[in-house]
């Protein structure tokens, strides 16, 4: 934990609580390029899960309620893009943000991030807008409703649950996201915290407290959002489930 000198990290068990509770760990860790890098991730993971949930929640109306050629196709292509390996893009992403000159900016960052989040929050949203029924699609058009205005006040607001799950699974991803943030920036400025956890780890010794400190401060956001969404989440979880 924490709260432990170096020398009690590497004598005592794991589960032993401390002789004497260090505070010093925690007043090391919370310095301002740590603030700063934590801005950054905040930052990075909220613009790439809006603009993550208004793209997937839209293409997967489309997949769940029009009808038009190659939708089976498109819906496959995407769901088949999740068997590629992450890491097999970082040569071609980082030759490209160097193309476009957003190299070691948070924009490097958001561009990869809404890309790879993409194809498992269509795949989600579209299994659970097919199943909420047609009678409500039909009665809306019977109405006079567009089918952009069907998506905003029926399917949006109706799919809330699963897309609370959605943004939560992939933030969590995304806020712990270590290689991507390692190769597309370099000055501290840009730095995402797990490059500030990283700090923390030497070539030749760690400061293992601090780096203690440091993960259960940077698992403090995800922790107080999954209290907060609890409920949503569970009820996009059980939505999701195959019924009997």
């Amino acid at each position: 934990m924490g709260f432990k000198t170096s020398a009690e990290q590497i004598s005592d068990p794991i589960w032993k609580t401390p002789e004497q509770w260090q505070i010093k760990n925690f007043q090391d860790v919370l310095n301002p390029q740590y603030f700063r890098s934590l801005a950054n991730s905040i930052i990075v993971v909220s613009v790439s899960m809006i603009l993550t949930v208004i793209i997937a929640s839209m293409a997967a109306f489309a997949f769940a309620r029009l009808r038009f050629r190659l939708n089976a196709f498109f819906f496959s292509l995407i769901v088949a893009s999740l068997i590629v390996p992450l890491h097999t893009t970082l040569l071609p992403i980082y030759l490209l943000t160097n193309k476009l000159h957003i190299y070691d900016t948070l924009a490097a960052l958001i561009g990869p991030y809404v890309a790879f989040s993409i194809p498992i929050s269509i795949f989600i949203l579209t299994q659970f807008m097919r199943e909420i029924p047609k009678d409500l699609a039909e009665a809306s058009l019977i109405d006079g409703a567009s089918i952009y205005r069907m998506f905003r006040s029926v399917y949006f607001p109706l799919a809330r649950n699963a897309i609370v799950t959605v943004g939560i699974f992939n933030a969590v991803s995304l806020w712990n996201e270590f290689v991507f943030a390692y190769v597309l920036t370099s000055s501290p400025k840009n730095r995402t915290l797990p490059l500030a956890i990283w700090d923390f780890q030497g070539q030749y010794s760690s400061n293992i407290p601090a780096l203690l400190a440091s993960l259960t401060l940077s698992a403090l956001p995800l922790m107080l959002t999954y209290f907060v969404f609890q409920e949503k989440l569970v009820s996009g979880v059980m939505a999701g489930a195959v019924k009997a």
